[in-house]
């Protein structure tokens, strides 16, 4: 049996990836120093943002599961996406692997809406508002969950750079601020919101500063990645052989 120092140490995540080009900072998923644990990529060719997110190509689903399955093969312990729309497709692809697979970060919707009073909305912060259908929130039983939803799709820099792919450079600061604008806006129009899901992982590096403007709890493809990792290298907890009571006094 392995010890506690060495729980987690071959423990690799997936990560199934678009075909984009455009600069990854810290916090994005695909930027190696977003996690304290190793990660390993696996681009889909042709899986623009364009068929991923506009069009819910479905014939993209057998070249993304022939990507988890060479994850798979490669010994990743689980598989998530770099792409939150692809929740489209978690069925098959969790169907095709037999380690864990989690799509996207929507996967936490009816989760974090069963953590909220019943008359408060989950709000969710996606790439392309109307692209997102009730087929994708269906996807993962969250098509009767309270939301207010706010897009992406018309702010300048998110939409050149991700969406349209005119360039690779990205200027962090307009993106920010663009994330910024949208997340605060949807929180005025919508006060009755308890939390927010950030969908799409390129605006997932500016969580902090979100979080610090709205005051909700933020959910998102991190958030749930370093949770999964934690299910799969548990640890023996501390304070051995010492019982305490619930008010923490050894009993």
């Amino acid at each position: 049996m392995a010890s506690g120092a060495e729980v987690g140490r071959d423990v690799v995540i997936g990560v199934l990836c678009l075909d984009t080009s455009f600069t990854k900072i810290p916090g994005h998923i695909r930027n190696r120093t977003t996690f304290d644990f190793p990660v390993a990529y696996k681009v889909v060719e042709g899986a623009t943002a364009e068929r991923v997110v506009s069009q819910a190509d479905p014939r993209l689903l057998e070249p993304f599961v022939r990507a988890a399955r060479e994850l798979e093969a490669q010994g990743v312990a689980a598989i998530t996406g770099a792409c939150g729309f692809l929740v489209i497709f978690q069925k098959q692809l969790a169907d095709a692997v037999g380690v864990p697979l989690y799509s996207s970060s929507l996967i936490q919707l009816p989760a974090v809406h069963r953590m909220l009073r019943s008359d408060q909305k989950v709000g969710l912060l996606v790439a392309k508002k109307r692209s997102l259908t009730r087929r994708h929130l269906e996807a993962i039983g969250g098509e009767h969950v309270p939301v207010c939803v706010a897009g992406m799709e018309e702010q300048p820099e998110f939409r050149e750079v991700m969406l349209e792919g005119r360039r690779a450079e990205l200027d962090a600061g307009r993106l920010e601020s663009e994330v910024l604008s949208q997340a605060e806006q949807l929180a005025r129009d919508n006060p009755d919101m308890g939390a927010l899901v950030i969908e799409c992982t390129d605006l997932v590096p500016f969580a902090h500063a979100i979080q610090a403007r709205i005051g909700v709890p933020v959910f998102d493809i991190v958030t749930l990645t370093e949770m999964v990792y934690r299910t799969l290298t548990r640890r023996p907890f501390g304070g051995r052989g010492a019982v305490t009571d619930v008010h923490g006094q050894y009993a």
